[in-house]
């Protein structure tokens, strides 16, 4: 008897702990702006590389870096970045708004500072999150 009660209370504490872990899990929203913020991050250092490991899987299969690389350069240079917004519509989908902030190398307007949004799709896959770019 006393065996079959240990293992009564070792279930209920197993559970009470499990139900504890799963409301710390961080929502997907808060996992998303951080992703951004760590591939935005990467892009403002030059760090391609990195940059390209947040791109989904499907689109590294179909893009190799070099042609990443390519597609990515800009005629200027990133500054900064802000999450303005990320909303999860679906389970393994959210769509977020960034506020970019930039200079151009146009001669004459180079020390001008601009900043733009732009709109990002993240697709939570095998249990990470990544950003979705068109092929």
């Amino acid at each position: 008897m006393k065996i079959h009660t240990r293992r009564i209370v070792l279930a209920g504490m197993l559970s009470m702990l499990l139900t504890a872990c799963a409301s710390f899990q961080a929502k997907p929203e808060d996992v998303v702006t951080q992703r951004i913020n760590a591939r935005w991050q990467a892009l403002i250092k030059g760090e391609m590389e990195a940059a390209y490991g947040f791109s989904a899987p499907g689109y590294r299969a179909a893009i190799d870096l070099t042609t990443f690389k390519g597609r990515t350069g800009i005629a200027g240079r990133w500054l900064g970045v802000q999450v303005v917004r990320v909303e999860c519509d679906q389970p393994t989908r959210c769509k977020a708004v960034v506020r970019l902030e930039y200079s151009t190398l146009i001669p004459g307007f180079s020390k001008t500072t601009m900043n733009t949004h732009i709109d990002e799709t993240w697709l939570l896959e095998d249990g990470r999150w990544w950003i979705f770019q068109q092929v």
